[in-house]
């Protein structure tokens, strides 16, 4: 029964990355519609707190606060790297850079996340096969995301700005873990995404605008404004938090390797873009490396 269990865990992780990898193709359409980046993320974290807040008072889950301040203080720093900077600091970095940097970097923060955590939890800490299992991995989804042209444009500010949302998940990742150990995976997600829709708000205050209900109310539009903020947030964030929290903050980060392979899939599906051999060995390096990660060296 646990190892049902511990399957159904991984599953769910897999699930979400993989629906997280396909948002890249409805932000793209909603970029195209004429939405910005700050707009696409504010709409579908309202969408997903409103309804994270009826299931929670549906379910009896009354409570507001976090029990102490310094908790509460790790909600803030969980709704910020999780919501508002990390979103922001992504979307922006794909106007001063490439496409395939932006992907790049951000994707490697397992790396980080991995390191991070080992820094501050010596249990966490990875063996001699799980170092060469994530970096195997890394390396397969460098293979993925530059599709057989090695060639980097080198662009300072973009790729800071990649760096920085990277390094936001991967200390999202860091605070989950003691945030996990004390409240319920409902209670984080809707604190993720109020703190995130608040630290928001600075940013409007220098780009006030926002999208016309016409605009939203457009078919296409508010189909793919419905997945990002029911499914791809207010669901995708509940269940990840979860399964961070069944198998561990390292464990349920490195499935991020595989968001890369996803949005190839989804995009060869829905925009008809070309799956290359470089995608097929990127992918079994990719696979290969999570298989070593959950491996242990012999003693």
């Amino acid at each position: 029964m646990k190892k049902h269990h511990t399957l159904l865990y991984h599953l769910a992780a897999i699930v979400t990355v993989a629906i997280w990898g396909s948002t890249f193709v409805s932000t793209k359409l909603l970029l195209l519609g004429g939405l910005t980046a700050a707009q696409i993320f504010t709409v579908r974290f309202i969408i997903a707190y409103v309804l994270m807040l009826l299931f929670s008072l549906a379910r009896g889950h009354h409570r507001w606060l976090s029990r102490t301040w310094k908790d509460e203080l790790t909600m803030v720093g969980l709704g910020v790297t999780g919501g508002s900077l990390y979103f922001l600091t992504e979307n922006t970095a794909l106007n001063y850079t490439t496409t395939t940097n932006t992907s790049l970097i951000v994707c490697l923060c397992p790396l980080f996340a991995a390191l991070l955590i080992a820094l501050a939890y010596k249990s966490e800490r990875l063996d001699k096969v799980q170092i060469v299992g994530s970096l195997m991995a890394a390396l397969g989804v460098s293979v993925v995301v530059m599709n057989g042209r090695f060639v980097l444009n080198l662009s300072p500010l973009g790729d800071a700005l990649a760096f920085c949302a990277c390094l936001c998940w991967a200390v999202y990742s860091l605070l989950m873990i003691p945030a996990s150990q004390r409240y319920s995976s409902m209670f984080i997600t809707r604190k993720v995404f109020f703190y995130g829709l608040v630290t928001m708000l600075p940013y409007f205050a220098f780009y006030p605008e926002m999208p016309s209900l016409s605009l939203l109310l457009q078919t296409d539009i508010l189909a793919n404004i419905l997945f990002l903020g029911c499914v791809a947030s207010m669901l995708c964030f509940l269940v990840w938090n979860w399964a961070i929290k069944r198998l561990g903050a390292v464990t349920a980060t490195n499935y991020v390797y595989l968001n890369p392979v996803f949005t190839i899939i989804v995009a060869w599906l829905v925009l008809s873009e070309r799956i290359t051999p470089w995608f097929l060995l990127g992918t079994v390096l990719v696979l290969v490396g999570l298989y070593l990660t959950r491996k242990k060296s012999a003693p």
